[in-house]
Order: structure tokens, then C-alpha cells, then sequence
């Protein structure tokens, strides 16, 4: 397997562990609708959270969050609202990305919140 597949695995692995510790049930992970791919979809209280996961092992060329383009973005909504409606879920539902860089030492995570507004 490529190294960056490693990395992307490890990556959702290290969201879904910060995710449970924050307090959220996975619902979802690799969600697929159409040709959509939700990383992780997740639930705390009332507040449904579609979460892109980014991983790096540096940000020499970008932070990990620059790299999701608006095209994804459009299919990342689409899945989510399928999703939503078809298990009939009454939530408010927001968009994440967990951005992490993979170090020798101590991965750095950021949840952003909302992301897809600050694009």
C-alpha cells in the first residue's frame, strides 16, 4: 500500500479517537453516496458532524484544510444530506475538517468547525 494511503488511514484513525474523546458517536466512516466519500460522520447532542479528514506529514506545501476543493465540497454536501434523510434524522448538521500533521514526535490535530464556511 502507497504511503500516503498509511497516512490517510492512520489520519482517520487519530479524528476518530479525538472525535470519541470530545465526546461524539461515530456513525459513519467512509460513507460513500454517488461519487462522494464522507470521511466520518458524527453525532454529539443534537448536531450532526460530516467530517473531512485531511492528513500531512508536513504543511511545507499548504496546510492539510487547503487541500479540499469546491467540487468536494458539492459532493461531500449532497452525501450528507442523503445520509440525513435517509435514516430520517431530525439534527442540525455541520461540516468539519480535521486537519492533522503526522510528525516524528506528537501528531498535530485541528478540528475546524464549520469549515466549509471559511472557504
Amino acid at each position: 500500500m502507497a504511503e500516503h494511503n498509511n497516512r490517510g488511514i492512520s489520519g482517520e484513525r487519530l479524528a476518530v479517537d479525538y472525535l470519541i474523546s470530545k465526546g461524539y458517536d461515530i456513525l459513519a466512516q467512509n460513507f460513500r453516496y454517488l461519487k462522494a466519500e464522507v470521511d466520518i460522520i458524527a453525532q454529539k447532542n443534537k448536531c450532526l458532524a460530516a467530517v473531512e479528514v485531511k492528513t500531512r506529514s508536513s504543511t511545507a506545501f499548504g496546510a492539510p484544510e487547503e487541500f479540499l476543493k469546491p467540487a468536494q465540497i458539492q459532493r461531500i454536501i449532497k452525501a450528507v444530506d442523503y445520509f440525513v434523510t435517509s435514516k430520517g434524522l431530525d439534527v442540525e448538521v455541520r461540516f468539519d475538517i480535521i486537519a492533522i500533521v503526522l510528525s516524528t514526535k506528537k501528531p498535530d490535530i485541528e478540528h475546524i468547525e464549520n469549515a466549509f464556511y471559511h472557504f
